[in-house]
């Protein structure tokens, strides 16, 4: 089982940014996931990015570029 590292408040807080009356856990859950899968994909592919310019640090740029595509 895979451990979450978002917290479920800050998802809460998100959805009802966007206008949501109210929030299931259910719902939130589900957000954390899908947030969370897909950084996980842009860390990889920043990861990528900041090797193939020689580096070992993940700059800003890494993340907007990895967030592209």
């Amino acid at each position: 089982m895979r451990k979450n590292i978002l917290p479920v408040a800050a998802m809460e807080k998100l959805l009802k940014k966007a206008g949501a009356p109210r929030v299931s856990q259910s719902g939130k859950d589900a957000l954390r996931n899908v947030l969370e899968e897909y950084a996980e994909k842009i860390g990889k592919r920043a990861v990528e990015f900041s090797r193939h310019s020689g580096r070992k640090t993940i700059k800003a740029a890494d993340i907007k570029l990895a967030s592209r595509e």
